[in-house]
Formats: structure tokens, C-alpha cells, sequence
């Protein structure tokens, strides 16, 4: 049976009590509405005949607001005050999973298929503005989703954390707002302001990465983070502060990179996507072109001066139109024919000369 509990406190933590601690709090409800509310949107799109796709709405609810209530609701929410690695792997859900998953359910999508008319000229101004632009330029989505984890553990927002349960709920906000601005644009399934290419994604995970690595290891090597608080619940079970600081500096740093992984699989398949449209548009543009360029200049054309007609001449005069033929071509030069647009691009020169 789940055991609700008011507050998380110092009792020991078995396997399970793992599974059957639990707590109804604010973000509980939180989540739930956010759930509902998706759901409904769903079904009102469905009901108008417009089709929604499952993967979306499982992406979201399953992975975002499952995730959530996981980490607000279960023996995670319980003991993140208690134990250093179990809050290490709420900020890391805060920050990665879940608004990962949020932003592939799509949900700026759904809500501007709800909205009236009149209310998505707005919307879409409001995305096309230079502030948006601005505050998702790459290096700023950068610095938003890389510097939150180690202003956190870095500095005395942690033991603040612990102590005032205010600065807690505001930090998990803070994560969850940097976790979402970042996939949101990354993962371009909803509108966004710009429409960065995937590599540069792809160069910020990897720099997220390194600094995983390296908050990992200033976690691990450095000196006990809040330790007033750990030592003053009286804790007698489970690993020691130390112990439990070291694997909570291994879940930001391998848990923080496999939550990563999902990401760059996302990305990957994107990318081969857009590649194999972009050279399925460069394709078409050519036999454009090329069906275009035969058009213009077919066989009639080719019977002009100094052609085959010509040099036959009226009755048969083969030797005069050879020598009308010699003396233009030594007095004046032929005109060159224009080159076309693709003839200087070395990518599409090649592949057409392939074709």
C-alpha cells in the first residue's frame, strides 16, 4: 500500500520502500493538471478530424508527466532531501528527461491548433520577434542549459536549496524552464523563433559532455556540499555524506550523459531526414532545369548558322557554305553559350554529371 508521507525524513530506505513511498504534493497536482490538460487538447484536435500522433501524446505523458511525478511524488520526491544522490537524479530528470519528452510531445503545436484565428497572428508574431530571436540564438540556448547545474552545485544556492523549501521549488522551476527553452529549439517539432541546423545541437551536446565530466569530477574531488544539513538529520543507515556526494558526482555525470542519448538518437534521424529531402529537392530542381534547358534548345535550334543546313547550302553547294564557314570562323568569334547555375557548384556539378 502507498504510504503518503508529509515530509521526507531520515528512515531507512529499502528496496521497497522505494516502491511504495510516496507523497501528494504541489508539483503532484501540477503534473496531473499539465497531464489532463494535454489530453483534452488531444481529444478536442481529434474530435475537429485533424489527426494527432500517438507517439506525441505518449512521448508526453508517459515520458514528461510520468517523469514528473516520479520525481515529485515517489521515494525520489521523498528522500531528495535526505540522501545527496537522489536529489543528484531529480535535477538531472528536472533538467533533461522531462523536458525532453515534453518538448517532443508538442505541445506549442497543439496549443495554436486550439487556439481561434485571431489568436495565432499573435502567437506567431510574438515567435518571429527579434527578442525571441535573440534569446534563442545558440550561445544564449547554450548558456541556459549548460550553466544551471553548476550554479547549483557550485554555489550557495544548494545548501539554500536544502534549508528553505521555497528555494527548492524555484530551482527545480529554473531547471525546468532551461531544459525546456533548449530542447524546444533543438528539437524544432513545435514553431520556433530560428531554424538552426542540427550539427550546432549536436556541438552543444557534446560540450555538455565535457562539462558534465567536469562538474562530476569538482562534485566527486571537492569538499562536502551542505554538509550542516546531512549531518543534522542523524542519519545511521546508507552510504556516509562522503559516499553518498561521490555517487551523486557519478549520477551528473554518467546519469547526465545517458540522458543525452535519447536526444542524439532524435537528432540523428532528423538530420538523415532533412539531408535525404534536401538532395530529393536538389534532384527535382535539376531535372527541372535540365527538362527546361532541352526544351529551349532542341533540334531546331541546333540548325543555325553554320549548322548541318547551312553547310548543305541551297542545291547542294557543299564547297561554298564550307568556305562562307572558314572565313567567318577565322573573322569572327562564336558566341559562348551561358553557363548554368549549377555548373559552378562543385556538389551538384558532380552529381550531375553522374546523372
Amino acid at each position: 500500500m502507498l504510504a503518503l508521507l508529509a515530509a521526507p525524513g531520515p528512515a531507512p530506505l529499502t528496496l521497497a520502500g522505494a516502491v511504495t513511498t510516496g507523497r501528494f504534493t504541489p508539483g503532484t497536482a501540477a503534473a496531473l493538471g499539465l497531464g489532463g490538460t494535454y489530453l483534452v487538447g488531444v481529444r478536442a484536435v481529434r474530435r475537429r478530424g485533424q489527426p494527432w500522433p500517438a507517439a506525441r501524446t505518449w512521448t508526453f505523458v508517459a515520458g514528461g508527466v510520468g517523469s514528473l511525478l516520479l520525481v515529485t511524488s515517489s521515494a525520489l520526491g521523498v528522500y531528495a532531501g535526505t540522501l545527496f544522490w537522489v536529489l543528484a537524479v531529480r535535477n538531472v530528470t528536472l533538467l533533461m528527461i522531462t523536458p525532453m519528452c515534453c518538448a517532443a510531445g508538442a505541445p506549442l503545436s497543439l496549443l495554436r491548433e486550439l487556439l481561434p484565428a485571431r489568436a495565432r497572428s499573435p502567437l506567431g508574431r510574438a515567435l518571429r520577434s527579434r527578442a525571441a530571436r535573440t534569446l534563442t540564438f545558440p550561445l544564449v540556448v547554450t548558456a541556459v542549459f549548460l550553466a544551471p547545474l553548476p550554479l547549483l552545485y557550485l554555489t550557495p544556492l544548494y545548501p539554500a536549496g536544502l534549508d528553505h523549501p521555497w528555494v527548492g521549488t524555484l530551482t527545480g522551476l529554473g531547471l525546468l524552464a532551461a531544459g525546456w527553452v533548449y530542447f524546444w529549439t533543438r528539437f524544432r517539432v513545435d514553431p520556433t523563433p530560428r531554424a538552426d541546423p542540427y550539427l550546432v545541437s549536436m556541438g552543444i551536446s557534446a560540450a555538455e559532455v565535457v562539462l558534465d565530466g567536469a562538474l562530476g569530477l569538482a562534485v566527486w574531488l571537492g569538499p562536502l556540499l551542505a554538509p550542516h544539513h546531512y549531518l543534522a538529520l542523524g542519519r545511521t543507515w546508507g552510504p556516509d555524506p562522503r559516499t553518498d556526494q561521490i555517487i551523486g558526482a557519478g549520477v551528473l555525470w554518467i546519469g547526465g550523459d545517458l540522458a543525452g542519448l535519447p536526444f542524439l538518437a532524435v537528432l540523428l534521424r532528423r538530420l538523415t531526414r532533412e539531408d535525404a529531402r534536401h538532395a530529393a529537392e536538389i534532384d527535382a530542381e535539376l531535372d527541372r532545369r535540365e527538362a527546361a534547358s532541352v526544351s529551349a534548345g532542341g533540334p531546331a535550334a541546333d540548325a543555325g548558322p553554320g549548322g548541318s543546313g547551312d553547310r548543305a547550302g541551297p542545291g547542294g553547294r557543299h564547297g561554298e557554305g564550307h568556305g562562307e564557314g572558314h572565313g567567318e570562323g577565322h573573322g569572327e568569334r562564336e558566341p559562348v553559350a551561358p553557363r548554368l547555375w549549377w555548373e559552378d557548384h562543385p556538389e551538384l556539378a558532380e552529381r550531375f554529371r553522374r546523372r
